[in-house]
């Protein structure tokens, strides 16, 4: 089957699951298809998903049958629902969503982060190259209060939640740093690499942070935030570089002893914890 028909037949079986019906003006206006081969995807899969849908000769379209089966999209909420935080956070535009009928939402928004798209350019062509740039980084650091030009050779990206920064070999300071996109004002001079990204034993290890209910919670409570978490047997374990290490445990109120928190505010916490501090003081240390 051929990429355009697979993704049209996705879209129709996408709007009868979460919308519950379709017609062809919805695939004509979103593919830019002509009416008759629209009506050609309806009959494939027709063919190929039989049962799943019903013609209304009322409402001119077609809706989903009761015994509906996925047959081209996987059973995934979040597919739905990234799509309704892209419109939400304005990152698509509504006509470029699956999404009919757009529900009323919002997101809790942070500021957006200024990335200048040719520094970010520039950084994508040396990790694709395996090179060397030299960039104009402004730091927090006392000792560095200016920007100045130092060379790194980037070989990932990485996102706290909040910001994206790209993972370097700096070879002013010799080792693996995280270097926030934001704050790389020019990029400059591609060369050869420094250390690349085979040797960032903090990018390329793991290490599993077991998490589950705050121990103040009821019974009851614990189970929902299992369900919630998706923790099987009370309990459920993140597998996490040691490079993203503090963000994730940051992001998820864990960087201190989440059990003398409030339970109401904080849900879950490490059940590993000592050799969770361990690991993030072995990341720090390298750091």
């Amino acid at each position: 089957m051929r990429w355009g028909v697979e993704q049209r037949l996705e879209f129709i079986e996408f709007r009868l699951f979460w919308e519950g019906s379709i017609n062809r003006a919805g695939i004509v206006e979103f593919f830019g298809v002509s009416v008759p081969q629209a009506s050609k995807d309806l009959t494939l899969y027709q063919e190929r998903a039989p049962g799943n849908m019903e013609y209304d000769t009322r409402g001119k379209r077609y809706v989903a049958a009761d015994k509906f089966v996925l047959r081209f999209l996987a059973p995934d909420p979040y597919v739905y629902l990234a799509q309704l935080r892209s419109v939400a956070e304005g990152a698509v535009p509504a006509h470029d969503s699956w999404i009919a009928t757009l529900p009323n939402a919002d997101v809790a928004l942070t500021p957006k982060r200024d990335v200048n798209i040719q520094v970010l350019r520039r950084v994508l062509d040396a990790v694709r190259e395996n090179g060397s740039v030299e960039i104009f980084y402004q730091s927090m650091n006392k000792v560095r209060p200016d920007p100045i030009w130092r060379r790194i050779t980037p070989h990932a990206f990485g996102f706290d939640g909040f910001r994206w920064h790209t993972r370097a070999y700096c070879h002013l300071e010799n080792r693996f740093k995280d270097f926030l996109l934001p704050r790389i004002l020019e990029v400059r001079g591609k060369e050869k690499p420094g250390a690349t990204g085979d040797q960032d034993d903090l990018w390329n290890n793991f290490f599993d942070v077991i998490i589950g209910p705050h121990p103040d919670l009821t019974e009851s409570q614990k189970k929902v935030v299992a369900k919630d978490y998706g923790l099987d047997d009370g309990n459920g374990v993140l597998s996490v570089r040691y490079a993203m290490l503090f963000y994730v445990l940051k992001r998820l109120g864990l960087l201190s002893d989440a059990a003398k928190q409030s339970a109401r505010t904080q849900h879950i916490v490490a059940l590993n914890r000592k050799e969770t501090e361990a690991a993030l003081n072995k990341a720090e240390l390298q750091i």
